[in-house]
């Protein structure tokens, strides 16, 4: 049986509104040392293939991201960089700058199957609800989701012409409320589900694969969520049926995870780098209004990072991190292939 898990990821949004401490404003000290860095490594002709911690040296703001790194796994699973030094750079140079701090932080891993690892959000005209929609390329609103690597990284480039809004709710309080309210869903919920994978697939094999919302494993949770690629796998006859069971679980954590007891907001600000544990965060995002100039769209910059201090996962979870966990391979995913990966699946559709 499945219970309350005792972390400092258990938090309510109306209280961090009243806390501080997973926001770090970046001093003019600390400022003046990444725009330092960054010309030293642009004079020396570094690029992003030869960017790394030692051409980029953070003597003191690398201390910022270590200590950020503690507080996505071992605090409240988030935290906000406020006042990147912005001004006057190219969108190359702020590239080059964002590239280069996440650095510091991790390993980036492929976003998708065209192996990109620093993506562009912005509106492209995507359909969230469409079987190959992605939420980073629409002015759409979001459902509560996560994205499939430990920690997730936005640079806030320019903000749109109104909302836009970004939300952040705690899976691990949304999990702890279920466990007090319905612990029978709780235990559908570490259940594998049927996913859908939004034809991000290898050629030739399924397009859908089997995988729970929640895992317990070497005393920390992990969850992973996007509530329509849960549903997009109903469109494959092969591909399990939902229960009602699991569709009245997944409403409680939709209920709860956008409800003003578990969620906050925060209006970005150009500059800001917000840095999620994907593990134990929820995020969505409100629709927006763009400005008609093409210059002055809103634009962020994603890094999907894999971390050294992340937790273990489970076989249950970890299938889908198999090719993005501990490096980078370019190109897609080419690690995801039967033997490796599906095997995996078809262990855990047995279990």
């Amino acid at each position: 049986m499945h219970t309350i898990v005792e972390s400092k990821a258990d938090w309510r949004g109306p209280d961090m509104l009243k806390r501080n401490d997973w926001i770090h404003r970046v001093t003019d000290v600390e400022a003046d040392e990444i725009r330092a860095s960054l010309k030293a490594a642009q004079s020396r002709g570094v690029n992003f293939d030869t960017i790394s911690r030692d051409n980029f040296p953070l003597p003191r703001f690398g201390k910022v991201l270590a200590d950020a790194l503690d507080c996505l796994e071992n605090g409240a699973g988030l935290m906000v960089l406020r006042g990147l030094p912005m001004e006057g750079l190219s969108k190359d140079d702020a590239r080059l700058m964002y590239w280069g701090l996440g650095k510091h932080l991790g390993t980036a891993v492929s976003q998708s199957k065209d192996g990109d690892l620093l993506g562009d959000v912005r509106d492209f005209g995507s359909d969230i609800t469409a079987p190959d929609g992605r939420g980073y390329k629409s002015r759409q609103q979001l459902s509560y989701h996560t994205d499939s690597c430990d920690v997730v990284g936005l640079l806030v480039l320019r903000v749109a012409k109104s909302d836009g809004l970004s939300i952040i709710a705690s899976s691990t309080a949304v999990h702890n409320e279920i466990a007090r309210q319905r612990p029978d869903l709780l235990e559908v919920l570490y259940e594998p589900f049927p996913w859908s994978w939004n034809r991000q697939e290898v050629p030739g094999e399924k397009p859908w694969y089997l995988q729970p919302l929640f895992s317990f494993h070497n005393g920390k949770l992990s969850c992973r969520y996007i509530r329509m690629q849960v549903l997009n796998s109903q469109r494959f006859a092969d591909a399990p049926r939902l229960s009602e069971k699991q569709l009245e679980a997944m409403a409680l954590f939709d209920k709860l995870a956008s409800s003003d007891e578990f969620k906050f907001s925060m209006m970005f600000e150009p500059g800001d780098m917000q840095l999620l544990n994907n593990h134990v965060m929820l995020h969505s995002r409100t629709s927006f209004e763009d400005h008609p100039e093409e210059d002055r769209k809103r634009h962020l910059l994603r890094m999907w990072l894999s971390v050294p201090n992340s937790r273990d996962l489970s076989p249950l979870m970890g299938a889908i991190y198999c090719d993005q966990r501990g490096g980078v391979v370019r190109g897609g995913f080419p690690s995801r292939t039967g033997k490796h990966h599906y095997q995996t699946l078809a262990t855990v559709a047995t279990d």
